[in-house]
């Protein structure tokens, strides 16, 4: 399960002759009702609705669930949902907040660089509509997964490599914000909320048939659309997004399996192990002792 977790980092002269740094990054879940922002940032970041801020660096700030409000000195207050990114600029005042009775879930990127201003500077995102619909997008759920176990991490040169995903960040929402062909797809809307929604908890366990009847579909369609649109049903792909954090976990940190098999889910350690075998053909341990690189995913 993802804990409240943010970093600022420090920027080197070498991160500057890259072109594009990243300055912090993060993730907060805000429960309804809790105090807001609920963790303790540094004063040059601190927000409040009435007061509002003004940044330095660029953000995209992505709520995967729940709702609440932004607003800028350039836009009025508006309606944020799930599935919905914002852009914050620097030099722009801005302000925004969850709703108190529902709370939300938002994960954050700051960054700037000679490349980021150039790329700005090209209007490809419009200042005055900084809000942009994604929908149920697993894709921008994974890259800041990913951007935030790399910053967790730290491993040498991460800073080029969380630059890079935030690039592909600032891509995805370029695609989405301009050839987003959803609408037309009414089925496919549903099932990407469907794999967004396992996606986001893919460590719980998950009653099926209760997640289809929050999209709402019959489970019996809904079982049926999803393994036409993914090549599985939704509990093998559910069991198969654990089984590859897990992989994850055991190339990239020195969690030991037991720690592991926690954090993905599992009932129990014999159980994940023989799961990760089966899909794997070697042991958690075994994956570990020889080295990533001697497999590939099955």
């Amino acid at each position: 399960m993802l804990q409240n977790y943010f970093k600022y980092l420090n920027v080197t002269s070498f991160e500057h002759k890259w072109g594009m740094y990243v300055t912090s990054a993060g993730y907060s879940k805000v429960e309804p009702d809790d105090q807001y922002p609920n963790q303790q940032h540094p004063e040059s970041h601190h927000l409040t609705w009435n007061r509002g801020r003004i940044l330095n660096d660029y953000y995209v700030v992505f709520i995967s669930r729940g709702k609440g409000i932004y607003g800028s000195a350039l836009t009025k207050p508006e309606e944020v949902v799930a599935g919905n990114c914002f852009l914050l600029y620097p030099g722009i005042w801005h302000r925004y907040k969850p709703d108190p009775k529902l709370g939300w879930e938002e994960h954050w990127v700051g960054f700037n660089g000679n490349f980021v201003h150039q790329l700005m500077d090209q209007e490809i995102f419009d200042r005055k509509r900084p809000i942009i619909d994604l929908g149920f997008n697993t894709e921008m759920l994974i890259l800041y997964k990913k951007l935030m176990d790399e910053v967790q991490l730290s491993s040498v040169g991460y800073p080029q490599q969380i630059a890079g995903l935030t690039m592909q960040i600032l891509g995805l929402l370029s695609k989405l914000s301009r050839y987003n062909d959803r609408a037309n797809d009414p089925a496919g809307r549903l099932i990407a909320k469907a794999k967004f929604l396992i996606q986001e908890s893919f460590e719980n366990s998950l009653d099926m048939e209760k997640l289809a009847g929050e999209l709402p579909m019959g489970y019996s369609s809904f079982r049926k659309a999803f393994k036409k649109a993914t090549g599985q049903s939704p509990n093998q792909y559910h069991l198969n997004l654990r089984l590859e954090r897990a992989r994850n976990l055991l190339a990239m940190t020195a969690l030991n399996v037991n720690e592991i098999s926690d954090q993905t889910g599992f009932e129990s350690v014999s159980y994940f192990s023989r799961l990760f075998k089966k899909k794997h053909g070697v042991s958690p341990r075994g994956y570990r002792l020889a080295g990533t690189d001697a497999y590939s995913e099955a």
